[in-house]
């Protein structure tokens, strides 16, 4: 199978970015450490972390409540999140999307999905590609794990925990991808027409690129953006049974080690059917609890030297 053809992007870019995006979704969210904390009232949530599992805890809420600019405000102290934001304007962050497999196909992906009647050309592609490909399919999915599984061993960005967190959502997605009708054209037609919409709805000029998501700047290219993401795993979930809000709201974290401003939590929770077990750690800055490895990527991708981490 060509994945590198003009229209392969529906498998590799369209469904693995959903895909893969519950994997690195996955790895930030949950419940545990002293009692569950309910999930309703997610859209009030808007409290850095006090607690170390409310590190998790916030940034677990404002996934299900499909809120990436509040992600952003959480997931780092404020004066790191005021950098991030003249970052993003200068072209020199894409901070938060880059914890993303595949942001830099983004735009492309809306590009393709904006044009007029995307959902109908890129249905002649399927039909031509894809349709009844179930072998080509799994043999492609097969191939991608391996090429997911080799590039996270050799992240130099990642740690080794999250190496292995990792390996783990990459063979839970993997096997759900091999039993997924992925070769099914009517569900193929529904998925395309809903995300083109979605797209275009997001008011983000994919032909533009990064350039656009300069121009809005980091807080609305997040608002404009987080309704997308969220028709992509309502898709995932309503045509190929990926249920990603069962995995968050099912997840169990507990504290296992603390000694002063850093800390280690146990992430439990199933994904596409199958248990995983990873090991997050977190640091207190200036009072509140964060994601040591989101935040070392943020000051990163701002030309700062990690200093607390």
């Amino acid at each position: 199978m060509p994945l590198d053809s003009a229209r392969s992007w529906y498998f590799t870019a369209a469904h693995l970015c959903g895909i893969a995006l519950v994997a690195c979704l996955v790895a930030c969210q949950p419940e545990g450490g002293g009692g569950q904390r309910p999930v309703a009232g997610i859209a009030n949530s808007e409290v850095a972390a006090l607690r170390p599992v409310d590190a998790v805890y916030v940034l677990r809420d404002r996934l299900l409540a499909r809120d990436g600019a509040g992600f952003a405000r959480l997931a780092v102290p404020p004066a790191l999140h005021a950098e991030l934001e003249l970052a993003w304007r200068t072209g020199r962050s894409r901070w938060p999307l880059d914890e993303l497999p595949l942001d830099a196909r983004i735009p492309r992906m809306l590009a393709a999905l904006q044009v007029p009647n995307a959902d109908k050309a890129l249905m002649v592609t399927f039909r031509s590609q894809f349709a009844g490909a179930d072998a080509d399919i799994d043999q492609a999915i097969r191939t991608l794990m391996v090429f997911g599984g080799q590039y996270v061993q050799t992240d130099p960005d990642s740690s080794q925990a999250e190496h292995d967190h990792s390996h783990q959502a990459i063979a839970a997605i993997g096997t759900w991808a091999l039993q997924a009708p992925l070769a099914d054209p009517k569900r193929a037609q529904r998925f395309f027409s809903v995300l083109s919409a979605a797209a275009v709805r997001s008011g983000i000029d994919g032909k533009a690129g990064n350039q656009a998501f300069a121009t809005l700047g980091m807080t609305q290219s997040l608002n404009r953006l987080s309704p997308f993401l969220a028709t992509l795993l309502a898709q995932l979930h309503q045509q190929y049974g990926l249920d990603i809000d069962a995995s968050l709201r099912g997840l169990h974290v507990s504290l296992t080690q603390q000694t002063g401003d850093q800390a280690q939590l146990r992430l439990q929770y199933t994904l596409a059917g199958r248990p995983i077990d990873a090991v997050v750690p977190v640091v207190r800055l200036d009072g509140h609890w964060y994601l040591r490895d989101f935040v070392a990527r943020a000051e990163t991708s701002v030309g700062r030297t990690a200093g607390a981490l």
